[in-house]
């Protein structure tokens, strides 16, 4: 028994057309780079209280990232999608950064990690110094694990930045000390509304984009390829566009993706995206029928995957990993729905009803009588009956 939005409650069936998902074994790919933001699972036993000082599963969590690797899928660690600024302190961000990069090279499986300045606490205090040492700080820290570098945005460069040229500061000067070329991150203010304003524009996205562009140009050696996260297929095409030739885009849309990594004829984008989380095995499916050059697979298996994922990163759009830890949960990744932060509660039982329904239509409850009972288990604790 599900809830419509009307309060209303409606009898489901589940369809069970799970699709069949061809994964060839220990192949990577070869046309893309595709990078899932992976969770973390928290460990609901522990004794401590998960809204200030939550812990991690850390067997669990492992686990997943193995599951990922096995799928020809490489890992973004430590990012917005493992609650980064959200649950997941610095601290802790440090400790799952050395284990999954630990993991990663026992089985030759692709990772990059978050690099960020979250052991501030933004303010006016804050100075651009500061923000330089806290960069310095966890570039070197993941490059000292032998892990390659994810730039992300940062909160305490927003709040303190006058405006283009300090960002230019910064970030040449972060490039400069990095040994290997790292992903640049533009987290748009969906995600995090902290980051409002960033590159010192805040309501021009295109002179923002040019302030980008020039720290790119600036430090070309340095620079591997940067993920754009705004929501906006039209930007991230321009910007792609207008890219130097040796670093690539990483698409972070999580509502046009299958688009912008097929292309047109003027380019692609590669991906680091939160949604492969939640479909890893179509999405990795798809990008080996788009190595094969069969794009009918390919967006056969990734159109059903878009009103899910739509309906996931819906506003408030920071809120998308309930919806992730809640189809790893489902199928079977962890045994509970519990996350640090308590963030098992940031979407309404509406919500996760209508999302098991899209998942069930795109084929991706991989034990539908599973899913099913886990469904039931938490729409009971929302006072849904499920016995009459």
């Amino acid at each position: 028994m599900l809830p419509n939005k009307d309060r209303t409650l409606y009898n489901y069936q589940l369809k069970k057309n799970q699709l069949s998902f061809d994964i060839p074994k220990g192949k990577s790919f070869e046309k893309r780079t595709a990078f899932s933001a992976a969770h973390v699972v928290s460990d609901p036993l522990a004794d401590t209280d998960p809204l200030s000082n939550g812990q991690i599963d850390w067997d669990t969590t492992m686990k997943y990232r193995h599951h990922l690797w096995s799928l020809g899928l490489s890992v973004a660690e430590a990012m917005d999608t493992a609650q980064r600024g959200m649950g997941l302190s610095w601290d802790r961000a440090k400790e799952l950064i050395s284990r999954s990069v630990k993991e990663a090279k026992s089985v030759g499986g692709k990772i990059a990690s978050g690099v960020g300045t979250d052991q501030l606490v933004p303010g006016a205090h804050v100075t651009l110094e500061d923000v330089e040492a806290a960069y310095d700080e966890q570039c070197s820290f993941v490059e000292s694990e032998g892990g390659q570098i994810i730039l992300m945005a940062s909160r305490a460069l927003a709040a303190c930045a006058k405006g283009p040229e300090d960002y230019q500061r910064v970030y040449g000067k972060i490039l400069n000390n990095v040994s290997e070329p790292v992903i640049l991150h533009w987290l748009g203010d969906m995600f995090d509304p902290a980051l409002k304003g960033y590159w010192g524009h805040e309501e021009d996205l295109d002179a923002a984009m040019d302030v980008c562009l020039k720290i790119i140009r600036d430090n070309e050696d340095k620079v591997d390829g940067i993920k754009i996260s705004l929501l906006d297929e039209n930007k991230e095409i321009k910007m792609r566009r207008l890219l130097p030739d040796s670093v690539r885009m990483y698409t972070g849309d999580d509502f046009n993706y299958p688009t912008l990594i097929k292309g047109d004829a003027q380019g692609y984008s590669h991906a680091l995206l939160g949604i492969f989380d939640a479909i890893s095995p179509a999405a990795s499916a798809a990008l080996h029928a788009l190595d094969q050059g069969d794009l009918v697979t390919y967006d056969r298996l990734l159109e059903k995957t878009v009103p899910l994922s739509r309906h996931i990163f819906q506003r408030p759009t920071f809120s998308y990993k309930t919806g992730v830890v809640f189809m790893a949960y489902l199928n079977g990744h962890q045994d509970h729905f519990r996350m640090i932060g308590g963030a098992e509660g940031s979407r309404s039982i509406t919500h996760l009803a209508d999302l098991f329904v899209m998942a069930d239509d795109a084929g991706l409850l991989a034990d539908p009588e599973l899913a099913a009972k886990r469904m039931k288990l938490v729409l009971e604790l929302a006072g849904i009956n499920q016995e009459g």
